[in-house]
């Protein structure tokens, strides 16, 4: 059996603000289907995932900031 790729870093939080885990940067969703969806649907979505977590965290400071 292969194994399944994934972006975990085993830091799983789930941020309120933006529903990101703020480990792998994956949704709610994502996780929850992780393992029931294709290897190269997998690769597309970590593909995105530094970016997106970035543009997430990038957008909390800035909030956080403006309080």
């Amino acid at each position: 059996m292969a194994r399944i790729s994934t972006p975990c870093v085993s830091y799983c939080w789930t941020d309120p603000d933006h529903g990101l885990c703020e480990g792998c940067g994956r949704t709610r969703d994502e996780l929850a289907k992780w393992c029931f969806i294709t290897e190269d649907e997998r690769l597309a979505i970590m593909a995105e995932l530094k970016e997106r977590l970035a543009l997430a965290l990038a957008g909390k400071a800035k909030r956080n900031a403006a309080q």
